[in-house]
């Protein structure tokens, strides 16, 4: 395999989902559809559309659901085969035609970094793509991940997705630092996260897409715990922008955080108002409910 070529997608699922309980007592997060596409189904699109053929999820006990969502389904193929409903058939069938997921099992919540670190048995010394799925990001000129793999090849190194937010809203990211190279390229030389407004060095807060280099499973293999006893990603990060070079780049498009009820709640809004056949009929109720 060529050092440089990327073809594996490592996608955290094995979180708890709090913040949608009780919907999460009974069904993984990233099942939670934005409409009637799981949030899920839309992470695992950018990565296959960016050219990633194998899908690494890191989960944890009792989300099996997640894999199984991407696996055929017989007894319902034959079911709507049976009753005519082609149009649901084919979207079925494409599903389960999305990629080939594999699994691995994170045993205990230790954090972001111990996650993508429990992928190494299945990324082999590969160079390798991490896309959070509580973030989802659209409109782009291309997907995502397929913008910081470009930039990967160019810069023949490390990169992670950046986008630009208010001086306020700093304290909620991880915030990068360095050198500006051009309008949207920066050379990190610091993270901080979650840094105060006043004492964050720059604007460019990391949402949740990386493109990254073997070395970075040696480091998380070799970073210790945090005050919390989690392994964080973005500790290690910073130990690889110094021994090997990380690179952010802006990437074009927009970011819903749909791990948080307001961000799902806009991006619902959104992906509804780009729906032919619903745009109509959703602006007004929009209308309706605005006005009451």
């Amino acid at each position: 395999m060529q050092p440089f070529h990327i073809r594996k997608a490592v996608i955290p699922v094995a979180g708890l989902g709090t913040r949608f309980l009780p919907a999460t007592k009974g069904m993984p997060k990233e099942l939670i559809p934005i409409l009637d596409v799981p949030m899920i189904q839309y992470v695992v699109e950018e990565a296959v559309n960016a050219g990633l053929t194998e899908i690494i999820f890191v989960t944890a006990l009792g989300k099996e659901a997640v894999e199984e969502y991407f696996l055929p389904n017989p007894k319902l193929e034959k079911h709507l085969e049976a009753g005519g409903k082609k149009d649901l058939l084919a979207q079925v069938r494409r599903i389960s035609n999305l990629c080939k997921p594999v699994s691995v099992l994170q045993g205990e919540p230790k954090g972001l970094g111990h996650a993508v670190l429990m992928a190494a048995p299945a990324v082999k010394g590969e160079a390798f793509a991490v896309l959070l799925p509580d973030d989802l990001v659209v409109g782009g000129p291309k997907p995502c991940i397929g913008q910081l793999i470009d930039v990967f090849h160019d810069q023949k190194t490390s990169v992670i997705g950046v986008m630009d937010v208010p001086r306020e809203e700093t304290r909620k990211y991880g915030v990068v630092g360095g050198k500006v190279l051009s309008e949207r390229l920066m050379k990190v030389e610091t993270m901080v996260e979650k840094p105060k407004p006043s004492e964050a060095p720059s604007t460019w807060a990391t949402p949740g897409r990386y493109v990254l280099t073997p070395k970075t499973m040696e480091i998380l293999a070799r970073t210790k715990a945090g005050a919390l006893g989690e392994i964080q990603l973005t500790d290690a990060l910073a130990i690889l922008a110094k021994e090997e070079g990380l690179y952010a780049y802006l990437f074009e498009g927009r970011r819903y955080d749909t791990g948080d009820r307001m961000g799902y709640l806009e991006a619902t809004i959104a992906f509804a108002l780009e729906r032919p056949e619903l745009r109509e009929g959703f602006l007004k109720l929009l209308k309706k409910y605005g006005s009451s």
